[in-house]
């Protein structure tokens, strides 16, 4: 598998973080579009954009067969699917509880969990730096969680919580993702089966929830179509592909400039302001990741 050149990985890393970012933007959007935001229609619209996608790269489904994944590899590239769905359950909806610099900075805590997985499963202790960058992470990460809302948020340690929750699922789905890659699946084939697992994961979720997906205004599916192909095809599969050539945790400390861009379009757009305490901690977080990956080994260099 011969490496991309460092300004094609670094063009790929570019297009992702800028498309991820607007996530939580077209969520908002979708949001005021329905009126409000509850926990059945953040699942309608993570169940719909994952669909969307799912739908727009059915094409790639051809080919899977006769490329011939291992048992084991297939299962990877569904067991991340599975991982990707808790995500999008748990960050669209901590997104009507909490302020988008909120919950932009504690899911993409991901970098975080990696390195402590690492150390727990994989015995990969962090030196003293290390240590030092995941307690100021911690810390960090902490008070971001306690936050206020600030000018956005009905119930801020709820959607403090359930972004937490989106950032344990993007772990697992990188992880696993980059492994099915790695083992010679095709990012093409990967993609089409860990987003097509998570569509038929989150499908039946709002109906549980009490809400579905008829009736809903023009503009919500349009958003949720903007999200399919925007921060989805584009954003997530230019991470995945770039996690192919180089270690995931590289990829996840390019991902954290996500919330810093989140919260300046939601700025700009919503007049929307962080409360005091995720000023304080998301630059500490961030300092606090930087720190311990440049000091952790990722179990993924080969």
């Amino acid at each position: 598998m011969k490496a991309p050149s460092p300004i094609k990985l670094g063009a790929a890393l570019l297009v992702g973080t800028l498309a991820v970012a607007t996530a939580a933007i077209f969520v908002r959007y979708a949001n005021a579009a329905a009126g409000g935001s509850s926990a059945a229609l953040s699942l309608s619209f993570a169940g719909l954009r994952l669909s969307f996608a799912s739908l727009l790269l059915a094409p790639a489904w051809r080919g899977l067969r006769r490329a011939g994944p291992t048992r084991h590899t297939l299962s990877l590239a569904l067991l991340a699917g599975a991982f990707l769905a808790v995500h999008f359950a748990g960050f669209i909806t901590s997104l009507g509880y909490t302020s988008v610099a909120a919950s932009a900075t504690l899911v993409n805590t991901h970098p975080l969990w990696l390195s402590v997985a690492a150390w727990a499963w994989l015995g990969q202790r962090p030196s003293r730096p290390g240590l030092l960058g995941l307690a100021v992470a911690l810390l960090g990460g902490l008070l971001v969680a306690l936050a206020g809302g600030g000018t956005a948020g009905s119930e801020p340690l709820l959607g403090n919580a359930l972004a937490l929750v989106g950032a344990a699922g993007f772990t697992g789905y990188f992880l696993l993702g980059s492994e099915a890659q790695r083992r010679g699946l095709s990012t093409r084939h990967y993609v089409v089966t860990a987003y097509s697992v998570a569509a038929l994961t989150l499908l039946p979720l709002p109906l549980l929830a009490g809400g579905g997906y008829r009736g809903l205004p023009l503009p919500f599916y349009l958003f949720a179509l903007l999200t399919a192909i925007i921060p989805q095809l584009i954003g997530h599969t230019a991470f995945n592909w770039s996690a192919k050539f180089i270690s995931p945790t590289a990829v996840s400390l390019v991902a954290l400039l996500e919330p810093l861009l989140s919260g300046l379009l939601a700025y700009l757009l919503f007049a929307e302001q962080p409360g005091a305490l995720t000023l304080l901690g998301a630059p500490l977080l961030f300092v606090g990741v930087a720190v311990a990956l440049r000091e952790a080994h990722s179990p993924y260099q080969r």
